[in-house]
């Protein structure tokens, strides 16, 4: 959820990026991508036993869990509480990036049901996702200035990572503001109701991004959608005449923690270096990051098959649950001296390290 992330999230993002000029273009490694076509077709198929009980027990532990954050008298005990609540939500959320690729007809009630129980509920629907981060997917968009979801990190000045994390705290309070009041105001103010979707109804870190107007049975889907974060935001503000405020608070700390953990996870989830260039698939690949096991922690930053965010760009209509595999083979198939192995890396902080020293050289 890239966000991880906010109500674009984009318009508070560093920019200012470095001239990195070194570089000379990738060819594609023909051989790779072959070989991840040829390897993966048997397990190409999204699995409801796999994808229904997963997102709904996520859901359910995440819920029951912030209600304990809620109720506990104990500090300590609410504070785990709450903990275990940014977790199981942060999963549940990391769904909406399964719902971009698998196929409208696989699984059957899965979008509408994801929604209702989570998207609605946090406050971010899946349309803020839908048909924005298949462009971050699109081979001539990539990492260019038309990409929603690229910034040249790895070009920027050091204060640039701290700021990229921390901004991500305005999440919640953001997307409360958004479907409270602006999308109201927006029923009975076009202008306003232009301006938030171009801008404000995107899952997006880069701020040169304006979305296109719905059309469509998409514009429909929205427009439900928005409807019903909408009336759910204005209830959760209406309920603090009787409740006071502090379950409103804790839970938005809450999904602030996840907003968080998806910044992160974004910050790693590529080497950001292309500068706005057009890149071959293969150096897209390169770009991106895998952290395949024994990595202990990445199940808990990085869920729903996104340790494995390199093999994902090579294969992105592969569903999560066969990720792992895919990894697999392509790497017992292609060796450890290949193309494949480069975009594979020990763990999170190698990963940040490699980072802030490009950005000290760089920026």
């Amino acid at each position: 959820m890239t966000a991880h992330d906010a109500i674009d999230m984009s318009t508070s993002a560093p920019v200012g990026a470095g001239r990195r000029t070194d570089r000379a273009p990738i060819p594609d490694d023909k051989e790779m991508l072959r070989a991840a076509v040829e390897l993966t077709r048997d397990i190409a198929t999204a699995r409801p036993e796999i994808y229904w009980p997963d997102m709904l027990a996520s859901a359910a532990i995440g819920y029951g869990a912030l209600a304990g954050a809620i109720l506990l008298d104990n500090p300590w005990a609410a504070a785990a509480s709450g903990v275990v609540a940014a977790l199981a939500l942060y999963r549940a959320l990391l769904f909406i990036h399964e719902l971009t690729h698998i196929h409208r007809d696989a699984l059957p009630g899965f979008r509408f049901a994801w929604n209702l129980l989570v998207g609605i509920p946090v406050l971010i629907p899946s349309f803020m996702y839908e048909g924005v981060h298949t462009l971050h997917h699109a081979r001539t968009r990539y990492g260019t200035i038309e990409d929603p979801e690229y910034l040249p990190l790895a070009l920027m000045k050091p204060w640039s990572l701290p700021w990229f994390i921390l901004v991500s705290l305005l999440l919640p309070p953001a997307l409360l503001l958004r479907s409270a009041v602006l999308v109201p105001l927006g029923a009975v103010i076009p202008p306003l109701r232009r301006l938030v979707w171009e801008r404000f109804s995107s899952l997006s870190i880069n701020p040169a991004f304006r979305r296109r107007p719905p059309e469509g049975d998409f514009a429909r889907m929205v427009f439900w959608q928005e409807l019903g974060a909408a009336l759910w935001a204005l209830t959760l503000l209406a309920s603090t005449i009787w409740l006071g405020w502090r379950p409103l608070a804790i839970a938005l700390v809450v999904v602030a923690g996840t907003a968080v953990l998806n910044q992160i996870r974004t910050l790693v989830a590529h080497l950001w270096e292309n500068e706005g260039e057009t890149m071959t698939v293969t150096a897209q690949y390169l770009d991106s990051v895998n952290v395949p096991p024994p990595a202990l922690l990445t199940p808990f930053w990085a869920p729903v098959g996104l340790r494995y965010h390199a093999t994902h760009h090579l294969l992105p209509s592969v569903p999560y649950h066969a990720l792992g595999e895919a990894h697999r083979r392509l790497a017992a198939h292609l060796g450890a001296q290949s193309t494949f192995e480069r975009a594979s890396y020990p763990g999170l902080f190698p990963l940040v390290a490699r980072l802030a020293r490009s950005t000290m050289r760089g920026g």
